[in-house]
């Protein structure tokens, strides 16, 4: 007696069909599974077994052979659990073989027979359309993840019964209805109206939002850096179908989708503590997972107390700043990540936060500045596009009524952002900070009054080519928000003005 069926299986951030081949023969009783499974595999043999006797089917006493194809790939995870049970029904005839066909089958099963939620149906979903199947059977808690997907059938089952049933017609699952994007309002917790003072600050982040450029805050403790850092995602533009799919899968990878959520409509907003480990923020492991790098994709990575983080964490940024994507190469796989963030850091001038503060005596000795501004290596400090210093806040700015609001500074950024997607149709650059020496050559092409100014301040600053074409991809996004065609002395001016840290960290270093 042979079955054979669908199921799925997730390898990076993709997925691929797996068929479950089940044989049952004559024999000494026993239960083999072969095709490199895990321990989570392995272990879906009592799970089966119990299930199966707990939903009053008969589960044969026989030796039961499985195999999981392709067998040179790595299978993990509970998920193999339902088809493995309804492969054996079907290799008992207690299920139609021929009704499994064009499905592909997921689910992890609790002892008595329940469908438990599993994590990756999305990427899972995604595969099924692509290869053309009927549909795919999930858990139902799942149900709503898999339905963004159009074009395929969704059969949530809550039970192993459920799924039998709806195999011999049966059982008719309720129709799942997933979220539209553009009928969905998000709201967020706080709003930059609630900022008092800082408008050089405020500035600044609407440049950084409106081009994703990368942003680090110096100033001391009570100035608003994490408050404000808070409220960027309230300023980013809508995210997209395709962002939030892409975000979505990541996150459903991850095991992180909340409830019965489709998809994930908010940008997201990652503030790992000091203390995380490299696993922790690009990803690995041994079953290689996405870390936080990943899990802020079109969104914002906010690293506070920036040189409390060890240097082999910062450093570690540099590649997924660099490409917008991090890859991670173990001894069974080498999976890709995408990870295009907005990278915001903030930090104080000195250990006890109060070094050149007006207000403040600074108690840190000069070698524990030193080391502690060390921190943050030169290379890094060219990755990051914009830094700015932030004063502390006066009693009058405290008075002041609130000032603009986050909508009204989201539309800005908003129409800065449909400047750029107009002008890199078709190059696939979505962005200004992803604008390449060539692609900056070309579109942020400088005046004669504009190249003077530029070979100044490269002098006085003593800037490198790298940190020479940041500042020109930030004056582009300047002139974006002017809506103006070409970047003038103004708006070069202004971005030169967010670059002024160069010089402090190269005096204290020094």
């Amino acid at each position: 007696m042979l079955a054979s069926l669908k199921s799925c299986a997730i390898y990076g951030l993709d997925s691929f069909l797996v068929d479950v081949e089940v044989y049952i023969s004559s024999g000494l009783p026993a239960f083999e599974i072969v095709g490199l499974p895990d321990t989570a595999v392995r272990e879906s043999r009592e799970r089966v077994r119990a299930a199966i006797k707990n939903q009053n089917f008969d589960f044969p006493i026989k030796r039961i052979t499985l195999n999981l194809a392709p067998a040179d790939i790595k299978k993990e995870g509970p998920h193999f659990d339902l088809p493995i049970a309804l492969g054996i029904l079907a290799a008992t005839e207690q299920v139609p073989a021929s009704a499994l066909q064009g499905y592909s089958i997921v689910g992890e099963l609790s002892l008595d027979g329940r469908v438990r939620p599993v994590n990756g149906i999305l990427p899972m979903a995604i595969e099924v359309k692509q290869k053309g199947l009927k549909g795919i059977v999930v858990p139902f808690e799942n149900a709503e993840e898999a339905a963004v997907i159009k074009g395929i059938e969704v059969i949530g089952v809550k039970s192993l019964q459920e799924a039998v049933g709806f195999f011999k017609g049966e059982f008719k699952p309720d129709d799942i209805i997933p979220e539209v994007m553009d009928t969905v309002t998000t709201e967020f917790e706080g709003d930059f109206s609630e900022v008092k003072g800082q408008e050089v600050l405020k500035r600044a982040l609407e440049i950084a939002a409106a081009g994703h450029h990368n942003l680090i805050m110096v100033g001391p403790p009570g100035s608003g850096k994490t408050m404000i850092a808070r409220r960027i995602p309230t300023i980013l533009p809508s995210m997209t179908f395709e962002e939030s799919l892409e975000l979505t899968k990541i996150y459903s990878i991850a095991g992180l989708l909340s409830g019965r959520s489709s998809l994930i409509k908010k940008r997201p907003f990652r503030a790992p503590h000091h203390s995380i480990t490299p696993v922790g923020l690009v990803g690995g492991g041994r079953i290689p997972k996405p870390g936080e790098v990943s899990l802020a994709h079109h969104g914002v990575l906010f690293l506070d107390e920036l040189p409390e983080f060890s240097k082999e964490i910062l450093e570690l940024l540099r590649e997924p700043l660099e490409e917008g994507k991090i890859t991670i190469s173990r001894m069974n796989a080498t999976v890709t990540y995408p990870a295009s963030f907005m990278l915001v850091g903030a930090m104080n001038p000195c250990p006890c936060g109060y070094f050149q503060d007006p207000f403040h005596e600074c108690s840190c000795p000069p070698h524990k500045v030193h080391n502690y501004l060390s921190k943050i290596s030169g290379p890094l400090l060219d990755r990051i596009d914009m830094q700015v210093g932030v004063s502390p806040v006066a009693f009058s700015d405290l008075e002041k009524a609130n000032s603009m609001d986050s909508a009204t500074i989201k539309k800005r950024v908003e129409l800065a952002r449909a400047v750029q997607l107009e002008r890199y149709k078709g190059l696939n650059i979505f962005y200004n900070s992803q604008l390449t020496p060539a692609l900056i050559n070309k579109y942020c092409k400088l005046g004669r009054a504009e190249k003077l100014l530029m070979k100044e301040a490269f002098q006085r600053l003593k800037l490198s080519a790298r940190a020479y074409n940041r500042i020109l991809k930030v004056a582009r996004t300047i002139a974006d928000l002017d809506q103006s065609e070409n970047i003038k002395e103004r708006h070069l001016a202004e971005a030169l003005q967010f670059r002024n840290l160069d010089r402090y960290f190269q005096n204290i270093r020094t």
